[in-house]
């Protein structure tokens, strides 16, 4: 399994942050290979991506989540990968994300990608592609402030 850590000051409060990653739907506006992802409950994604020219399919699952403070996923079907985002207030209305994702390349296109570090450069342009998205608009497209426990409890 690779395992890539990346961080970004964004120029907004935590929580403008935090709540604007909560959109997952939002991610393609962003996240460079990103066809869809389409949020099914509280805990579950639909993930549909470009990966090293092919496209891949998977099912996450959200297995940690608190607000202002990190969103922890694994996938539970399709392409092998979890991670965590956290989210800490930094100076002012600066606030430091930090994504850090492992995965397992498939195939022999994924695993030459991996060693080009192909996902690391896009990981590191999906957060300065974050940046430029929340700082332009200032504000958050929507929030979700439930909380998901690691025990699957979900409060909303």
């Amino acid at each position: 399994m690779s395992t890539i850590e990346k961080s970004i000051e964004v120029g907004v409060p935590v929580s403008t942050a935090y709540d604007q990653w909560t959109q997952f739907e939002s991610f393609p506006q962003f996240m460079e290979g990103v066809e869809s992802v389409r949020q099914l409950d509280d805990k579950h994604l639909h993930w549909k991506a470009e990966i090293g020219g092919v496209t891949r399919e998977w099912d996450a699952e959200i297995v940690d989540q608190v607000p202002d403070e990190r969103v922890t996923w694994r996938a539970v079907e399709g392409a092998q990968n979890k991670g965590t985002v956290s989210f800490s207030q930094d100076q002012g209305n600066t606030t430091r994300v930090t994504l850090r994702l492992e995965y397992e390349p498939e195939g022999a296109v994924e695993k030459t990608g991996d060693l080009l570090n192909i996902v690391d450069r896009r990981v590191k342009g999906d957060l300065e592609r974050f940046k430029e998205f929340i700082e332009k608009r200032g504000t958050e497209t929507g929030a979700w402030r439930g909380e998901v426990k690691p025990s699957g409890e979900v409060n909303r």
